[in-house]
């Protein structure tokens, strides 16, 4: 029973085989290593999140909580009936005495406010003359642009707090707000408060849960200025590069180093609080799983390469045989390629392509011997049309006594009409080159019309135009002036009046076309299509614009050739088209292949 499921299966056909072990690698490692790789990475991701995600609101909510201190103790002051009351003092009097003592009791009342804070470096107070009454563990004297930016914020507000991220100058955060005269509801700006907040102390506080994982924390404002971080390394990360939404997660790559970003934005302040770790500390929760995944891997890896060889040896070694065939071939032995070959074949595609490569080159022995007999008879034929030409010399010299005949007693007609039948017979007897410049090519075309204006006078319209350029253009010979000839015998003859013939020669994308126009009578749809599948009665041989097409494409291949469009009552158009460049190297490459 298993010879016979064996010899069924070596007697499938090529794309069975390929389809059943296409499959069976495709299902293993699919169903193995995917399903195992995804559930691995979807617990990991979602682990990562969860902690991150949890770690990051209980330091975004204790931030805010402080945070929130803050503003009530900058309301504390700006409502305090004595710092109001110290204020207007200052204003209104000019003594210099009484001012100092006034800003010293306003100035200790501040510091009895705020003192049991101990996030608050300094609480700034400014008079409406921008005169500053700081009192703190660690007061400062603002610069100017920085007290300019204070007054700005706490201005926008209208009396309520504003917030103002740190300067080059000054690290920490300061709640701001105007100070305004309320008790006689009369709202006068009094001046100026700031609570200078110690953020890097409440971070230190707050996030001491995050320095065993090296993890870094970012704060953030509205407007994108970083309010706090820990880590200068990862100053660089802007929120507005990551976050899309309000929260998420992220990995990114910085440095060269993966890191896991988590980020949300604060309902207070609408600041935006990053956590970012290094990814290979995280790797702890997946080791488990990447070590099953690799060993599930490596499993299916040594299991498929075995059956693999195995299948594979059933399609390869037919194919290897019939190559060293195919070599033996090479070396020219056509009688004996498949001698030493006692292979058993299979009848799937392989055999059979070892049956078809033996009758293909019995047929190709058949065909080189029937070759070998017409390549004596060309060689015959050659050699008869060499005597032949001994015609045309005859032929030749005759006219070109005739030529000077008429020139000793003035005939010019008759001269000119000699000398040019004399030069078209001499060039188709010694051109032996299929190819031949295009200048060459002109000279014929002009003997020849010399030859049809003797003869129809007035009635014949030549016209041409060619670049100069293109006069060294090699061209397969006779090409050009049968379908003027062409021409006059479908269009002159069978039309009363002047017969305009126009030729032009222009390069076109990548190729050379020639094209001859006329305005004779034209063809019939029916009629072109009979001229271009080669079912018509021609006038003459019938053998002219055919075997310009056949030379053309037996020289370039099919891409190339000639071409009718006709329009009955208006003329015809007719195209050859050749390859633009060196048309010696097109011939070539067309032979070679």
């Amino acid at each position: 029973m298993i010879k016979k499921i064996v010899q069924y299966y070596l007697d499938l056909r090529l794309k069975y085989k390929m389809v059943i072990l296409t499959s069976l690698v495709l299902l293993a490692f699919s169903i193995g290593g995917l399903s195992i790789l995804q559930y691995a990475f979807h617990l990991y991701n979602k682990e990562i999140y969860l902690q991150s995600a949890q770690s990051l609101q209980v330091s975004a909510n204790s931030v805010e909580a402080e945070l929130k201190k803050m503003e009530r103790l900058s309301y504390q002051i700006s409502t305090d009936v004595y710092v109001q009351s110290y204020l207007k003092e200052i204003k209104e009097t000019d003594n210099s005495y009484n001012q100092f003592i006034i800003g010293m009791n306003l100035r200790q009342r501040v510091l009895n406010i705020g003192s049991l804070n101990k996030y608050v470096k300094s609480i700034q107070v400014y008079d409406t003359a921008d005169k500053e009454y700081a009192s703190g563990t660690a007061p400062v004297t603002l610069s100017k642009d920085r007290l300019d930016r204070l007054k700005r914020l706490a201005a926008e507000k209208e009396g309520g707090v504003n917030w103002v991220s740190p300067s080059e100058n000054d690290k920490t955060i300061m709640a701001v707000r105007d100070l305004r005269d309320f008790v006689d509801f009369s709202f006068t700006r009094l001046g100026s408060v700031a609570v200078r907040v110690d953020i890097e102390g409440i971070m230190a506080d707050l996030t001491n849960n995050l320095k065993d994982q090296e993890t870094s924390f970012l704060i953030y404002d509205n407007n994108g200025n970083q309010i706090f971080t820990n880590e200068d390394d990862i100053a660089s990360i802007k929120p507005t590069d990551f976050n899309e939404g309000r929260s998420g997660y992220q990995i990114i790559d910085m440095d060269g180093e993966k890191y896991f970003l988590t980020y949300a934005e604060a309902s207070h302040l609408d600041w935006t609080y990053m956590i970012v770790t290094p990814y290979s500390n995280l790797f702890s929760v997946i080791n488990n799983a990447r070590t099953a995944v690799f060993i599930t891997y490596l499993i299916l890896f040594i299991i498929m390469i075995f059956l693999g060889s195995k299948f594979t040896g059933t399609i390869v070694n037919p194919i290897e045989s019939l190559n060293q065939k195919m070599k033996k071939v090479q070396t020219g032995d056509l009688d004996y390629y498949d001698v030493g070959f006692d292979q058993n074949l299979n009848r799937d595609e392989a055999g059979q392509m070892h049956e078809n490569f033996k009758t293909m080159m019995n047929q190709i022995n058949y065909l080189i011997g029937e070759n070998y007999k017409k390549q004596l008879l060309i060689k015959e034929s050659e050699f008869k049309t060499l005597q032949a030409q001994v015609n045309p010399h005859f032929l030749y010299n005759t006219l070109d006594s005739i030529n000077w005949s008429a020139k000793v007693v003035g005939e010019k007609k008759i001269s000119q009409m000699a000398e040019s039948l004399g030069y078209i017979l001499r060039a188709s007897i010694n051109m032996k080159d299929d190819l031949i410049s295009l200048r060459e090519e002109i000279s014929v075309v002009d003997h020849y019309l010399t030859i049809q204006k003797h003869r129809f006078e007035d009635r014949l319209l030549f016209t041409k135009e060619i670049p100069d350029a293109l006069l060294d253009v090699q061209v397969p010979k006779f090409i050009i002036q049968p379908i003027i000839e062409n021409a006059i015998r479908y269009g002159l003859q069978e039309m009363v009046g002047v017969c305009s013939i126009h030729l032009s020669i222009v390069y076109v994308e990548q190729n050379l076309v020639i094209k001859l126009i006329d305005n004779g009578p034209g063809m019939s749809p029916s009629y072109v299509d009979q001229i271009k599948e080669g079912n018509y009665r021609s006038k003459g041989t019938g053998i002219g614009l055919r075997n310009i097409n056949e030379r053309v494409q037996l020289l370039f291949g099919d891409a190339y050739g000639l071409y009718i469009e006709s329009t009955l009552g208006k003329g015809t158009e007719v195209s050859i088209i050749l390859p633009k460049g060196d048309m010696k190297e097109n011939v070539q490459s067309v032979i070679s292949r």
